[in-house]
């Protein structure tokens, strides 16, 4: 049976990463289960990979090719780590599209995979074939109310960060192009749509996040209470409100309550030394254990010793949310289209946001209520359990993709019948 090809663009691929590199990983490897792949990421990917299936064995890698490409030094010597990659992202979208039309490659559909994001166009759509564009994701912007706790320079620089996507969302030609040109559009949630003004008719939500199923796993709640928050120490994440929310929980427990409850962080990013004095200013040091990120494989241990995890934080996606449903952790999170949408009252929390001395406090109560009804705890444990495997298993996402490139295959293969048949029926009654 013939399989169709897709091409793929990843510009952020790592099997032995997570996030945005770990989801191109495995994405490109669901495409893989039912179509045969050409994979083309940067350049700087291409040693984990190689080590990766030197490594291991990947089942679907029979059916992928992966391809390398960079722009030539000179237009990137500017770009250090973190530092200028949306701008060069833009760059590379642009250059690799160019590059692609050189080679001799044959293949059925592109798809315009990551980095996940809602105001850099694809130009894919050069190409001349059916185009899918996504998941692109879109986060909210962050309330003054709990900017303004990470500083002035903060708040300045999420201001100019909007600015900026305000105007591409506005001006840029190439974003129009791509959103009228694509024929699918994957949006990690319910925000995506109505930014980018979308039609209903050609998006599909789909979150970027996943992880793999933890099997045999069910929680038993026992007398401790280990509350878990994990991701960079950015505003973005709003690990303040962790602190202050288990602060707030902490001092309210007896004497002997409050040897059960602790709070452990892991991540690493600007924000620690704020969030290290706010432990010490909230006096919870004998409670609370930060943790510098670790690899990946000694999260499992950290995840199994906890019973809640808390997760106040403002973006649009989190991947750490999935992977605390598949170890049967309660989320309590904001009411927004981040978090928000990837639980319901079955599995976690979601307040709605609120000035912030009120939302610490629901999140107090929150808190509060978990570790007093173990039931609860148990009955929100078993529900996400169920909420990871009903929405957030990698099989999941390469089931949809599979379906909508079907889709996408028949009703191409249909056009072209019924312009065959026009292009017969004028030229038999022409003669």
């Amino acid at each position: 049976m013939h399989k169709p090809t897709v091409l793929v663009t990843a510009y952020a691929v790592n099997p032995y990463k997570g996030s945005e590199d770990g989801m191109g990983w495995n994405m490109i490897l669901q495409i893989a289960r039912f179509q045969k792949v050409i994979a083309i990421t940067r350049q700087n990917n291409q040693p984990a990979i190689d080590r990766y299936l030197k490594e291991n064995s990947v089942r679907q890698i029979e059916n992928i090719k992966f391809e390398y490409f960079d722009t030539p030094y000179y237009t990137r010597f500017w770009k250090r780590g973190g530092r200028g990659a949306l701008l060069y992202f833009y760059l590379w979208q642009y250059a690799v599209s160019r590059w692609i039309q050189k080679q001799n490659w044959e293949f059925d559909i592109v798809h315009n995979l990551n980095f996940h994001n809602d105001w850099t166009p694809s130009f894919l759509w050069r190409l001349n074939k059916p185009f899918v564009w996504g998941p692109i994701g879109h986060h909210p912007q962050i309330p003054y109310v709990f900017l303004k706790k990470y500083g002035l320079g903060q708040v300045m620089r999420e201001g100019i960060r909007w600015a900026a996507k305000r105007f591409f969302w506005n001006f840029d030609p190439f974003l129009q192009r791509t959103k009228n040109k694509a024929q699918h559009i994957f949006a990690m949630n319910s925000q995506v749509g109505k930014v980018l003004n979308l039609p209903d008719s050609k998006v599909t939500i789909l979150p970027s996040v996943a992880s793999e199923r933890v099997e045999h796993y069910e929680r038993y709640p026992g007398k401790s209470f280990n509350v878990l928050s994990i991701g960079r120490f950015v505003a973005l994440k709003g690990f303040d409100i962790s602190i202050r929310s288990f602060a707030a929980f902490y001092h309210t427990l007896s004497e002997e309550d409050r040897k059960e409850a602790t709070l452990t962080i892991v991540g690493k990013g600007p924000a620690e030394p704020m969030l290290r004095s706010l432990v010490e200013q909230l006096n919870i040091l004998e409670a609370v254990n930060i943790i510098s990120w670790i690899e990946r494989n000694q999260l499992k241990l950290i995840y199994q010793g906890a019973d809640v995890f808390l997760f106040p934080s403002h973006e649009g996606a989190g991947m750490v949310v999935s992977e605390a449903l598949s170890y049967g952790l309660p989320v309590l999170c904001f009411d927004n289209c981040g978090p928000g949408e990837f639980i319901n009252k079955t599995c976690g929390l979601a307040i709605p946001y609120q000035d912030y001395e009120t939302n610490v406090n629901f999140f107090k109560q929150d808190l509060l209520r978990l570790f007093h009804d173990r039931d609860l705890l148990k009955r929100l444990s078993s529900g996400a359990l169920r909420q990871h495997r009903n929405r957030f298993t990698w099989d999941l996402k390469g089931d949809i993709f599979h379906t909508v490139y079907q889709s996408i295959l028949s009703e191409t293969s249909s056009n072209i019948q019924n312009e065959n048949d026009k292009e017969y029926h004028i030229y038999t009654s022409s003669k």
